[in-house]
C-alpha cells in the first residue's frame, strides 16, 4: 500500500516506542537476498538499543554489506551533529560507484535537538521552539543527497529511510512538518495501533508515498491497487457496528473480510516476507481464500505459506521484481494452491487435530 522506490525518501514517523526502528531494521534485513549496501547511522541513541539493531542485522541480514555509524546518546554534541553526514558520504561513495543503497537516519528529531544545542552554545539566535532557524535548511540539504543516477552517470541510487519522532502524535509540530515537507512521503505509526498489538502499527489514512505504484512489481501494483480502500471500508464500518448496530450479510461479510486484512498486514520482526509470499497473501484475500477460514487458524496459514509455495506451487514461490500480473492460469493453480492449504487448517481439522 506505500511502494517506496529506489532514490527515494520515505519518512517513518511516530511516537516514542511505536516501532519506528523497528520497520528501519526489517527493510535492512529484507536486503539479504539483493546486493543493496546498508549504512545506518544512530544520532542520539542509547549503547544497548544500537547493540540490538546490530545483532538483528547480524543474526537475520547480510552484516557483511552493512555499515553502522554511531553517534551515542553520551557523545559530545558536534559528533552526534556529524554522525548523519558522515553516513550520508559513505552511502555516496558507493553510489557514485554504481551500486544501490539504502540509509537509515535514526532519527532526526534528536539530530535537530544536537543542533540547537550547538547553535545555542554558539549563541546564535534561537527561532521557532527554540529551534534555529537554518534547521530546515540543515535538514533538507542532507536528505536531498537520495537520488537514482541516470545510467550515463552510473546509474546507482541512494534510498533514504530519515526517522521522526513526534510527541502525542502530533504530527503537526515543527520538526516533524520540516520533515514531511522535504521528503516524499511517510509512514505514520499510530501508538493506538500498537497497543492493539497491530504491529507495524501503520495508519495507512496518514501514511503514503507521492511517488506512487510505479516503483511497485507490476505483480504486486495489479493485486493491491484496491487493497488500501477495501480495508479503509472495513475501519470506517466496524466503528460504526461496535454501538451494536444491526448490519446485514453484505456489510458481515465486508467487516469479516475487512478482519482478515488486518490480520495478514500484521508481520512479525526480523521476517521479511518475499514477494512470491505477498502476491499468494494478496491473491488469498482477492479470492476469498481466508473468508472461511477463522481469525485464529490464519496464523497457521501466514506460517505455513512459505514452505507450501515452494513444494505444491514453486512457480508463484520464484516471483521476482520484474514479474508481470499474473496469468489466469497461473492465478488458478496459485488460487487452488491456497484454497488446499487453507483447507487443511479449516474448522473440520482443527477439530479432528484437537
Amino acid at each position: 500500500m506505500i511502494p517506496l522506490g529506489r532514490g527515494q525518501r520515505e519518512l517513518i514517523i511516530g511516537d516514542r516506542g511505536t516501532g519506528k526502528t523497528a520497520i528501519a531494521v526489517d527493510a535492512i534485513i529484507n536486503q539479504r537476498a539483493t546486493d543493496v549496501i546498508c549504512v545506518y547511522a544512530a544520532v542520539g541513541q542509547k549503547a544497548s538499543t544500537v547493540a540490538q539493531v546490530v545483532d538483528a542485522v547480524r543474526r537475520y541480514g547480510a552484516p557483511d554489506r552493512c555499515l553502522f555509524v554511531i553517534g551515542e546518546a553520551n557523545a559530545a554534541p558536534g559528533l552526534q551533529w556529524l554522525t548523519p553526514y558522515s553516513a550520508c558520504t559513505m552511502a555516496e561513495y558507493f553510489m557514485g560507484r554504481g551500486r544501490d543503497v539504502l540509509l537509515v537516519i535514526d532519527d532526526l528529531t534528536k539530530h535537530a535537538a544536537v543542533y540547537r544545542q550547538v547553535s545555542l552554545l554558539l549563541r546564535r539566535p534561537p527561532g521557532r521552539e527554540a529551534y534555529p532557524g537554518d534547521i530546515f535548511y540543515i535538514h533538507s540539504r542532507l536528505l536531498e543527497r537520495a537520488a537514482k543516477l541516470a545510467p550515463e552517470l552510473g546509474g546507482g541510487s541512494l534510498t533514504a529511510l530519515p526517522i521522526a519522532e513526534t510527541q502525542a502524535g502530533n504530527i503537526s509540530a515543527y520538526i516533524p512538518t520540516n520533515l514531511i515537507s522535504i521528503t516524499d512521503g511517510q509512514i505514520y505509526l499510530d501508538p493506538r495501533l500498537f497497543y492493539e498489538d497491530q504491529k507495524p502499527a501503520v495508519d495507512i489514512g496518514k501514511s503514503v508515498s507521492r511517488v506512487g505504484g510505479k516503483t511497485q512489481a507490476p505483480v504486486l501494483k495489479a493485486l493491491s491497487e484496491s487493497l488500501r480502500l477495501e480495508y479503509a471500508q472495513f475501519l470506517e464500518l466496524e466503528v460504526f457496528t461496535r454501538f451494536g448496530t444491526m448490519v446485514d450479510e453484505r456489510t458481515r461479510k465486508v467487516i469479516e473480510h475487512g478482519k482478515r486484512i488486518r490480520v495478514v498486514l500484521r508481520q512479525p520482526q526480523f521476517a521479511p516476507l518475499t514477494l512470491g509470499e505477498e502476491v499468494a497473501l494478496l491473491v488469498a484475500l482477492s479470492q476469498g481464500v481466508l473468508d472461511n477460514l477463522p481469525l485464529e487458524r490464519i496464523g497457521d496459514f501466514l506460517g505455513g505459506l512459505g514452505a507450501w509455495l515452494r513444494t505444491d506451487c514453486p512457480e508463484a514461490a520464484a516471483l521476482g521484481d520484474e514479474a508481470r500480473p499474473l496469468s489466469d492460469d497461473l492465478r488458478a493453480r496459485l488460487t487452488a494452491s491456497l484454497n488446499a492449504l487453507a483447507r487443511t487448517l479449516g474448522p473440520a481439522s482443527q477439530g479432528s487435530q484437537q
